[in-house]
């Protein structure tokens, strides 16, 4: 029978978390079943084997469980519940385990959470021998998400840390520019192209090379251009201080690519004052971009590109005669909110 997985979602953005997480599982190739969305959360019918290149990729994810029930968030419900899972499967004689509860914003107020972990650690404890708790360093975690009114437990598979994504803030790294996307962001993007390990993924306008490194980490090879050759040097300048060799770094315009075929395309044009367009306009920019890609691309590979909302860069597309898959919006500030939007080449 195949297990039910569930994901914890750090709950920076509504929809990009769990595109990401699908897109990840369908570039791996991997057979899934969404069984339902949940506020910061998800539940799919999947190998647990699934949840290690999510762990390796995704970076709106902040932890997965292997489900052992779903129900109603009420004690008397999850206590009800509790007399299901055989527990002497999961924690051999003599483990360590820890319970903790997770509450997603101010689901199921009434529920005490530190009296809700105390009571599922005894009733563990009551089931299996010689079983032990140790709050610190436990051999097993076992976590409840209380969200939309329901309680998911199970066993934790895995936990992310932000602190690698810190690190790589631009104003981390060795080159800087103000037009430099957030790496979480970065990877996002990638992921929604759904490249599989070793493909090759371009940016097109790479310029401090946010998406090469977020590619590059993930174990794709990447090739980046930019038309401005200071930018070439400080993309190769941060790829360097991450110990990453790119395929190649190129001087050139993107309407006019010195390449003849890649895997996928992550880029975000130049907008905004602290970009250079070189006296063409976003709109220019964008649809010769998206001109240029489908001389790059085999049927069905994806190019995963950012522009301004008021663009409606999804019609563009559309009227270059790609299939648009899907687009999400992030507002950074009162005069820009991105449209992040996926195309497949038909």
């Amino acid at each position: 029978m195949v297990p039910t997985l569930f994901f914890l979602f750090s709950g920076e953005h509504e929809t990009l978390p769990s595109s990401e997480l699908k897109a990840i599982l369908e570039s791996e190739c991997y057979t899934f079943e969404e069984i339902e969305k949940l506020d910061q959360a998800i539940r799919i019918k999947a190998e647990s084997t699934y949840a290690t290149p999510v762990k390796r990729r995704a970076s709106f994810t902040k932890m997965c469980g292997l489900e052992l029930f779903c129900c109603k968030a009420e004690m008397k419900s999850i206590i009800e519940n509790m007399r299901f899972p055989d527990f002497s499967t999961i924690l051999r004689e003599g483990e360590s385990f820890v319970v903790r509860v997770k509450r997603i914003k101010n689901y199921a107020p009434r529920i005490d959470v530190m009296a809700l972990e105390r009571k599922l650690g005894e009733i563990i404890l009551h089931k299996v021998t010689k079983a032990k708790v140790n709050l610190k360093n436990p051999d097993k975690t076992f976590v409840g998400l209380l969200t939309n009114e329901k309680f998911v437990f199970g066993m934790k598979l895995f936990e992310t840390s932000p602190k690698p994504f810190l690190k790589r803030r631009p104003k981390n790294k060795p080159f800087f520019h103000p037009s430099a996307m957030m790496p979480k962001i970065a990877r996002c993007m990638v992921n929604l192209a759904r490249p599989k390990t070793g493909e090759l993924v371009f940016d097109p306008f790479c310029g401090t090379g946010s998406m090469l490194i977020e590619a590059a980490l993930m174990g794709f090879r990447i090739i980046g251009l930019d038309i401005q050759k200071h930018m070439v040097k400080g993309c190769l300048k941060n790829l360097t201080y991450f110990n990453i060799k790119p395929e190649g770094l190129i001087v050139g315009d993107a309407q006019k690519p010195p390449i003849t075929k890649v895997d996928c395309i992550v880029t975000d044009p130049p907008y905004g004052r602290s970009a250079t367009t070189l006296k063409r306009t976003t709109r220019q920019i964008v649809k010769e971009t998206l001109e240029a890609a489908k001389n790059m691309l085999d049927k069905k590979r994806l190019i995963c590109i950012a522009a301004p909302k008021t663009l409606n860069i999804h019609q563009i597309g559309l009227n270059l005669g790609y299939k648009h898959l899907e687009s999400h919006f992030i507002y950074f500030h009162r005069s820009l909110t991105r449209e992040i939007t996926v195309f497949e080449k038909v």
